[in-house]
């Protein structure tokens, strides 16, 4: 595993390819982010951004989901792809919201795993971009870049995580996610395109 001052240098690399790095799922409110990350689980975020709209307008919080009928529900998020699963989900988790939450969504990520359909990347794509509290959410395209990167070792997301975040401040961690994520969408692909990366002299992976 490299040092975090490399790490950093990586991660300034990588920022000139994505200046910006943001998560690409459309929200207004921290239960609509929390509904697309789930929803987006084995899609696109473009799949989830054109369907999203129709599903808010027709459920807008927690307790007004908490009420809907499954088979709306389903017809709603079809195109998400596994829609019944995904739909048994969000009705699970609206009314554990309601029930132990009051309806909004916890700034904690011991409770927001508590939730159905929630896990530790999602919870942290939550709290790093609707409620402010710092995450690193670790996906498959973290994974590989990471890796490639020679930032880790391994490919267990939790241990991958806690690597990660002792390599970067606390106030980084979500943009060095999405930074990760964007190169991993873009560029460093599953057949990397190593010729166009700012970073590819810094990368073992590149000089193999």
């Amino acid at each position: 595993m490299t040092t975090p001052a490399h790490a950093r240098t990586i991660l300034k690399a990588l920022t000139r390819h994505h200046p910006n790095a943001d998560t690409e799922l459309h929200y207004r409110t921290p239960f609509e982010l929390l509904v697309a990350t789930i929803l987006a689980a084995q899609s696109t975020d473009v799949g989830i951004n054109k369907l999203t709209p129709a599903l808010f307008a027709r459920f807008p919080d927690a307790r007004a989901m908490a009420q809907a009928d499954l088979s709306e529900l389903e017809t709603l998020v079809h195109a998400s792809g596994f829609f019944r699963q995904k739909a048994r989900a969000l009705l699970a988790m609206s009314q554990a919201l309601v029930e132990q939450f009051g309806g909004e969504v916890p700034a904690d990520i011991d409770a927001l795993t508590t939730l159905p359909g929630v896990g530790r990347k999602t919870a942290n794509v939550v709290l790093g971009h609707a409620l402010g509290v710092p995450g690193f959410p670790v996906d498959r395209h973290v994974l590989r870049v990471a890796h490639r990167l020679g930032l880790v070792q391994g490919d267990d997301p939790v241990r991958v995580e806690n690597a990660l975040c002792a390599l970067f401040p606390k106030k980084d961690w979500t943009r060095a996610s999405d930074t990760l994520i964007l190169h991993g969408r873009r560029i460093c692909k599953p057949r990397p395109q190593c010729r166009l990366c700012h970073a590819r002299a810094l990368c073992p992976s590149a000089a193999e």
